[in-house]
């Protein structure tokens, strides 16, 4: 499994992707200036990257993945950061989009 700048690209706008979504919480509505600059500064950083590895890699795969990772990583850190359900069968499907974007790399 070969990981190229593209790759990286796309997993580094998934992992800010993650970061503006969660910064969304932090911004009680766009209502606290730092995170709601942070938040967009992350958004921005997200879409450029998604952007640049959409010039290599497919657009399906590349969304798919960056949406993935975004999702997974929300949906897990809103488990430890908000007390999210934590319940056997959320986890079960976050397991199968773990799976979902592995096979999306692997067939890319």
């Amino acid at each position: 499994m070969l990981i190229t700048w593209p790759w990286i690209s796309l997993l580094s706008a998934g992992l800010l992707e993650i970061c503006w979504v969660i910064g969304l919480k932090y911004t009680q509505g766009f209502t606290k200036p730092i995170p709601s600059v942070l938040t967009v500064v992350a958004l921005a950083g997200s879409m450029y990257l998604l952007a640049k590895a959409t010039q290599t890699l497919p657009i399906g795969t590349a969304y798919g993945i960056w949406v993935g990772i975004g999702t997974l990583g929300a949906a897990t850190l809103g488990i430890f950061l908000f007390n999210e359900s934590a319940a056997p069968l959320r986890i079960f499907f976050l397991g199968l989009l773990l799976a979902s974007l592995v096979g999306l790399k692997m067939t890319a």
